[in-house]
């Protein structure tokens, strides 16, 4: 999967990826070009658990439809610094930038949803989005191949890693775990100042009230 960081686009506000090589390759020479530099595609692998967890709120759009249209245009026209969905994940096809030009004229009448719809379908082959808007969506993605150096992790990253190899737990597990916990609702309150101590100290915190709930 290729990887673009987006603000208001399609899905809204989120990191985007594709499983669709070519269009990687489109969207990194794209992106080369505006930065002048060659672009750089990624690869990451992605939990489909995501999609059946009551961890997550997620929604997929399999093709061209009304309500991916709706979803679309109500992104596209949202002039906020923030999401207007709640959604963690969204999957589904792009709206390209042909498709863009045409938005405007089907919101001034000049074409219905249903012959705007048939009109994508028609004209437009085969393409692929995931967009992870929320932070804990991007703890479902992993830079493939990669060897795991807790030291160069966020403490999220390291603890939810730690919690997997100590504890023998799966990826979605021991991220369900770690979010919410008391330790993590701690840590996100700047009042504690838990965040400026070391992943290691946090991840002890951890296991002391995992011990505690084992107890009860």
């Amino acid at each position: 999967m290729i990887c673009q960081k987006v603000l208001n686009r399609d899905f809204g506000r989120g990191f985007y990826v594709t499983n669709i090589y070519g269009q990687a390759k489109f969207w990194a020479k794209r992106k080369g070009r505006k930065q002048r530099n060659e672009g750089i595609i990624t690869e990451f692998t992605f939990l489909e658990s995501a999609f059946t967890s009551n961890y997550l709120k997620t929604v997929r759009y399999e093709d061209y439809s009304e309500e991916w249209l709706d979803f679309v245009v109500m992104n596209r026209e949202n002039d906020t610094d923030k999401n207007l969905h709640d959604y963690d994940i969204v999957e589904g096809p792009v709206a390209n930038d042909d498709i863009a030009t045409r938005i405007p004229f089907y919101l001034q009448g000049g074409i219905t949803k249903v012959e705007f719809i048939e009109e994508l379908k028609f004209k437009h082959s085969v393409s692929h989005q995931i967009a992870f808007c929320t932070q804990k969506s991007l703890q479902m993605i992993k830079t493939a191949f990669n060897k795991v150096d807790l030291n160069e992790m966020t403490i999220d990253d390291a603890i939810v890693q730690s919690l997997i190899i100590d504890f023998e737990m799966a990826d979605f597990q021991a991220i369900d775990l770690y979010f919410n916990s008391k330790i993590y609702s701690r840590l996100i309150d700047e009042k504690t100042e838990l965040y400026k101590k070391s992943w290691q100290e946090v991840y002890e915190m951890l296991k002391i009230e995992l011990k505690n709930k084992l107890r009860r």
